[in-house]
């Protein structure tokens, strides 16, 4: 497989299999000459919007929220939205999501071992490859909550499965927000009665309704084009604190009507994963209910993809691959309090994984992340970060950078050095961190916000 690089105005990352991709405003189309693809495109688009009935919690929106996209509807997906009452906040708080007969489903989960009642019974029923329906909870993690806990997502799971007609492990169900107290088996049902009886919704209100601290609802879209059929995808996602994921952001779901076997579907989206949402940080910790779902319908009518020896298939993982990318951006300009999307990029590392271990430790230390915030340049943390990492790393080698300026080349500061331009740099919105540690060939690229007084604001109120 060629691996070539594609690098966006806004955020660089790599896409493998592919030959050509060029981009116009927010569309872009892949073109690839391989023995697997002859001839496969995808057009992006993800962008995201301000929440017209925020959760009480949040004061102010994100300085980065942007328009939500017009998301297209996916054949054999069918979202609906109701109200639990999880929380007293006056909104929708449930997402239910029918999907066609045969769908099949792929996942990723947190690995905090003190995981939801959700995500294990998640990680046990994808294994089986379909999927009818998902059920989305936002208010209440219902992690740390015992059997009762896992009672009540139970109960979900088998009130949704008998008025589909299929099997309980065929319903999947996600929670989110306050740690430790069980989800309210009275409110549960309710809302899930409420979700079923309602009208069919659209990707704006389903985003909207599975946040919690989150100021805008985030969604994505692609098409590609598969065996000669042209197949969709749309995505939302929510996540604004609690953010180091080890295998995902918050919660994430991708819907498709391509025809995709439950093992490569898997198989690519655990590819997917590992470029984009395991490349964010916020505040470095992971949360117990960490959750990224892909839904393949089928209905596009495309011959099943099985492997990447089939037409289209290069084309299809890049479009996942770029939309999962632009949910972790999303994710990181919400970060709680952030006023600053940060790009660390490491390069000449002894391989990718370490690039990335090394790149994270960057993003995850206060003090680069305070630094940035008051727009201080200060290079000597950034140095310190990489130290700690763990990683291979020779002092008289590195070399760090803000916004493609060099200030110390080779374990010494330039001589000629002018603060300037780098001064300039970081009082944008959008800051750049560049580390070679001219050790060998791995490089990475992780996505990080800066550390500002509104974190702690929000953390500090958030069980109220």
């Amino acid at each position: 497989m060629r691996r070539e690089g594609y690098s966006s105005e806004r955020s660089p990352y790599w896409i493998d299999g592919i030959s050509t991709i060029t981009v116009d405003g927010r569309r872009a189309r892949v073109r690839s000459r391989s023995r697997r693809s002859p001839l496969a495109w995808f057009w992006t688009s993800a962008v995201a919007a301000t929440i017209a009935e925020p959760p009480r919690e949040v004061s102010t929106r994100s300085s980065s929220a942007v328009p939500f996209p017009a998301l297209p509807p996916i054949a054999g997906v069918t979202p609906r939205v109701a109200r639990a009452g999880y929380k007293d906040w006056g909104r929708c708080d449930l997402t239910y999501v029918e999907l066609a007969e045969g769908t099949a489903v792929a996942g990723v989960f947190t690995r905090n071992i003190c995981c939801s009642s959700e995500v294990e019974l998640g990680r046990l029923a994808v294994k089986a490859g379909r999927a009818r329906a998902l059920v989305v909870n936002a208010g209440n993690a219902n992690a740390f909550t015992g059997h009762r806990g896992r009672e009540a997502v139970e109960a979900i799971m088998g009130q949704v499965a008998a008025h589909l007609g299929c099997t309980a492990s065929e319903v999947f169900v996600s929670s989110t927000g306050v740690i430790g107290v069980p989800l309210p088996m009275d409110k549960a049902r309710a809302g899930v009665a409420a979700a079923l009886a309602a009208e069919p919704c659209g990707w704006e209100d389903a985003a909207r309704t599975i946040g919690t601290t989150d100021t805008f609802p985030k969604g994505a879209a692609a098409q590609a084009v598969v065996g000669g059929k042209t197949v969709t995808l749309a995505a939302i996602v929510k996540g604004s604190g609690m953010i180091a994921p080890d295998m995902a952001t918050m919660l994430g779901y991708v819907f498709t009507d391509a025809a995709v076997e439950p093992g490569f579907l898997q198989q690519m989206l655990l590819a997917a994963n590992r470029q984009t949402f395991s490349c964010i940080t916020v505040d470095s910790d992971t949360s117990t209910s960490d959750t990224v779902l892909a839904f393949a319908t089928g209905q596009a009518g495309n011959v099943p993809l099985a492997s990447f020896d089939d037409p289209g298939a290069d084309a299809f993982a890049a479009a996942l691959t770029d939309v999962c990318r632009r949910l972790a951006h999303l994710v990181v300009k919400d970060g709680e309090g952030a006023q600053k999307f940060i790009t660390i990029t490491v390069s000449g590392a002894i391989s990718d994984d370490s690039a990335r271990r090394v790149g994270l430790a960057v993003a995850n230390s206060p003090l680069v992340k305070t630094a940035i915030a008051g727009e201080d340049a200060n290079w000597g943390r950034v140095v310190m970060a990489v130290g700690k990492a763990g990683e291979p790393a020779d002092r008289d080698k590195l070399s760090i950078g803000f916004g493609g300026v060099w200030v110390a080349r080779e374990g010494q500061p330039l001589p000629d050095y002018d603060e300037a331009p780098v001064a300039a740099h970081l009082k944008g919105r959008e800051v750049t961190i560049e580390a070679d540690l001219g050790l060998g060939e791995g490089r990475a690229i992780v996505w990080t916000c800066d550390l500002t007084h509104g974190y702690i604001t929000i953390n500090a109120d958030y069980r109220s």
